[in-house]
């Protein structure tokens, strides 16, 4: 019998990663500010800044602590109300109740995408802030949403967890919005186990992301290279007027990170591949359904979802369990028990419990499944076989085809 593919591991990191990290293990230099310059942590800003075509970047720990420090950076009151989808990670409110500021969630519809309508009568709830989550990689309508919330001048932070490499009308996700934060944890399409990084070109911003990242005393004159006179006048500005949160990422992590950059593209496009392919071949089925992405958009999926058609609760729950028959895990967010995707499970929460019927009921039928961009043909066939044939197993070839 064969065995399905596995699909959990990460790519192997380049060897180009090993004579650093040996150096430093002999040396025990992990720390971003014992060097006077060009640690690699600040080496890694720099080249993930000039990738992404932005002015500045700062890695941090995590992506959700890039998320809080640009919503603290943002300098917003306590309290303030930030609007985010409903469908996210359960980071993503948490960030924004680390920051002191209220979470206010906004419609999702089956294509996992914002729900303009809702989200524009949210807006003028008086919100402050907004943070776009690219959940799984899937970018919501930026041209509707970038002019809603100019109109109104509201800061847009871009979670882009999922979507390093992801394009909108050719232009990186994660530099539209006034910040954008990535992760680097193993799922991601850039693997350090833990890390995250946040990038703009605003200098004020990233001036008080960078101190209240770690930065203290002057290390920040280790971050950025280059004469910069904007972001030395806002150092200057806020030396000794923020908290510090102690949020860095060192050196191992940076060295593990930086040869991974040069994949990037390769995993981009070998990851758009299998997605394509399976979700051709998943389309086959009247049971199961992978949405159209918007037109603009290029993703760099390193995952796929798709939504049960005509099933109920029960036949879902049943689907699930055929395909981890069949070797391939699929989580139903709205049916795994706990999970951290679904808003009802996020009793931390201030008030009472959001009324979202139109994101439950996609959560319900929502199935996710891992799908490296590793992966080559026979088992994307093996992956997609297993997911149809459960569906067929729960739902019968017969009434598949009305005969």
């Amino acid at each position: 019998m064969t065995l399905p593919p596995n699909v959990y591991d990460a790519e192997p990191i380049p060897e180009a990663a090993r004579a650093e990290i040996e150096q430093m293990l002999q040396s025990g230099d992990l720390f971003r500010y014992t060097a006077p310059e060009n640690a690699p942590v600040t080496l890694l800003e720099r080249d993930f800044a000039a990738h992404m075509g932005t002015k500045y970047a700062l890695a941090v720990s995590s992506c959700s602590a890039a998320l809080f420090l640009s919503l603290k950076a943002l300098g917003l009151p306590r309290d303030a109300r930030v609007l985010i989808p409903a469908f996210t990670f359960a980071a993503v409110p948490s960030s924004v109740i680390h920051a002191d500021c209220v979470p206010v969630l906004c419609e999702v519809a089956d294509n996992y995408r914002i729900d303009l309508a809702d989200f524009e009568a949210r807006l003028d709830d008086d919100i402050q802030a907004v943070i776009i989550s690219h959940m799984r990689g899937h970018t919501s309508d930026m041209d509707a949403i970038m002019r809603l919330c100019d109109a109104r001048n509201i800061p847009v932070v871009e979670d882009a967890a999922h979507s390093l490499g992801t394009t909108w009308h050719g232009r990186n996700i994660g530099t539209i919005g006034r910040v954008g934060c990535f992760s680097f944890q193993s799922y991601k399409l850039v693997n350090a186990g833990e890390g995250g990084i946040l990038i703009t070109d605003d200098a004020d911003l990233v001036a008080r992301a960078v101190i209240m990242s770690g930065a203290y005393e002057h290390n920040w004159a280790k971050h950025m290279t280059g004469a910069d006179a904007d972001l030395d006048a806002a150092f200057a500005r806020w030396q000794n007027k923020l908290p510090l949160y102690n949020l860095r990422m060192n050196n191992l992590s940076a060295a593990i990170i930086r040869p991974q950059l040069g994949e990037i593209a390769r995993r981009v496009t070998d990851g758009r591949s299998n997605h394509d392919y399976v979700a051709a071949r998943l389309n086959t089925s009247p049971w199961l359904h992978v949405p159209e992405k918007l037109a603009p958009e290029n993703r760099a999926p390193d995952s796929i979802q798709f939504n049960t058609v005509n099933l109920t609760e029960d036949e879902t729950r049943a689907f699930a369990a055929a395909a981890a028959d069949r070797g391939v895990k699929v989580q139903v967010f709205g049916l795994s028990t706990d999970n951290a995707r679904a808003f009802w499970n996020w009793q931390f929460l201030p008030g009472e419990r959001p009324d979202l019927p139109q994101t439950r009921a996609m959560l319900m039928k929502a199935c996710d499944a891992r799908l490296p961009a590793r992966l080559k043909k026979p088992e994307l066939d093996m992956i997609a076989d297993a997911l149809i044939l459960a569906a067929q197993d729960v739902m019968g070839e017969d009434r598949a085809y009305g005969t």
